[in-house]
């Protein structure tokens, strides 16, 4: 993701009315996903081997407009090289939140992307309108299988038992923490527990630091929820997608940890979104739950910080993380010409493949032989990988993003601000968003 203005705008508008709308007009109002687009079954198998056919231009879509933007380019203008004469990609990058409403509009008229990078809690939408091309014949052509990828976001590419998409990279995220705060309390590293983290913030107070940890009640606020939600062992919908589960007790015991922070006088009341992470930029906050593309934002504003990053603490019992991926997806666009769908494939295999450039965004590649690498392997994100059974993603259910910040969003908000208690927050919500999963039942027709 690119700056804060992006990443909150993504998951917000990850099922915006705004879209939906869209993506009704596509579908001639009928159900979503009774569209007229060509069925997967019409595209050309991929046998692997690169591409020989006649010269195609590529149009790519992506979101990276910001201190990303570069190293795609980079990796773009390597493959244009590569394959120069037969194959030229068109890098064009949009905003994440102009992105995605423009995407279904724009294939249904053939001037969208032939290949693009999705966030993983999209490829259920974009499948179930059929906008996507499933990618199996990729991944048996080039025997990639789950053991090449952390299992999670390999897994996260799955709808209705196809594969739509290759996962580029995964972030999520960590615990921020100020050296100089931690070792006037005797710590060289963040505190990894419950019982350790309440000591550490008491002990932080006790040396001057009057709030050492900012709790948001909007951006990462919903991220950190559902953390500790799986922490406790709880989850966020039924498998079938047709209930909310976040209103259990294991949420409860969430949501409640959260504003206990407040209560315990470690964070102030009503934190603004991203001030948080500007007080810890600013030395003024010891820890800070934040994501992982916030490293080389560090890097560059805050070099006289004094920082480290750990895994979010194990509040819950469980070690598990809110995290996200960028896939690689075909549309079905492309998929009307089949030397476009040969190309596009070699496209994806070849950067999937070549994404050492791609860590040095600040992402963790999600290919294991990529993360491997030594040039790769030493960067502060990669070192949250040494568990990846920790990382947990949104499911692929069509319309999920408008049950998250139509809902379960504004429940965190609602609680963390003491506009009710974490229960009748969480109450409310559920109530909400089982009536939103309802609503999508009958729009995508599963």
């Amino acid at each position: 993701m690119s700056d804060s203005f992006s990443r909150r705008s993504f998951l917000g508008l990850t099922g915006a009315a705004g879209l939906t709308a869209a993506l009704a007009a596509c579908g001639g109002g009928t159900k979503i996903g009774a569209g007229s687009s060509a069925p997967a079954s019409a595209a050309p198998s991929f046998s692997g081997g690169g591409y020989t056919g006649p010269k195609v231009t590529l149009d790519y879509w992506n979101g990276f407009t910001g201190g990303d933007g570069p190293h795609m380019r980079a990796m773009v203008e390597a493959f244009n090289k590569e394959f120069s004469g037969r194959i030229e990609v068109r890098n064009i990058t949009r905003r994440w939140e102009d992105l995605y409403p423009a995407m279904p509009t724009a294939i249904a008229a053939g001037k969208g992307p032939d290949v693009a990078i999705i966030h993983n809690d999209w490829i259920g939408t974009f499948a179930a309108r059929r906008t996507l091309i499933p990618l199996d014949d990729v991944v048996g052509a080039l025997e990639l299988t789950e053991a090449d990828f952390i299992p999670a976001v390999w897994s996260a590419g799955v709808f209705d038992g196809k594969r739509y998409s290759v996962p580029l990279d995964v972030h999520g995220l960590g615990d921020y923490w100020n050296r100089e705060h931690l070792e006037k309390i005797g710590l060289s590293d963040a505190p990894a527990d419950e019982a350790s983290y309440a000591d550490a913030l008491a002990e932080l107070k006790k040396a001057g630091i009057a709030t050492p940890f900012w709790m948001p009640n909007k951006w990462p606020a919903h991220l950190m929820f559902m953390s500790l939600l799986w922490q406790h062992g709880g989850e966020l919908y039924s498998e079938d997608g047709a209930k909310a589960l976040w209103g259990s007790e294991q949420g409860v015991r969430a949501l409640s940890w959260m504003v206990e922070q407040i209560d315990e006088g470690f964070s102030p009341p009503k934190v603004a979104i991203d001030t948080q992470y500007a007080a810890f930029k600013n030395g003024k906050v010891s820890l800070t739950w934040d994501g992982i593309w916030q490293i080389n934002d560090l890097k560059a504003n805050a070099p006289s910080l004094q920082w480290g990053l750990s895994p979010v603490p194990n509040i819950g019992g469980t070690p598990a993380v809110w995290s996200a991926s960028h896939n690689f997806v075909l549309t079905s666009q492309a998929g009307k010409d089949p030397n476009k769908v040969q190309a596009a494939k070699a496209f994806i295999d070849s950067v999937s493949r070549r994404s050492t450039e791609w860590a040095k965004a600040g992402m963790i590649p999600a290919r294991n032989s990529v993360r491997e690498d030594p040039a790769v392997a030493d960067l502060p994100q990669v070192g949250l990988a040494k568990d990846v059974g920790v990382f947990r993603f949104l499911p692929a259910l069509p319309g999920v993003g408008d049950v998250q910040s139509k809902a379960l969003e504004l429940a965190v908000a609602k609680a963390v601000l003491k506009q009710a208690s974490p229960a009748e927050a969480l109450k409310e919500g559920v109530a909400t968003a089982d009536k939103l999963l309802a609503d999508n039942k009958r729009k995508y027709g599963r």
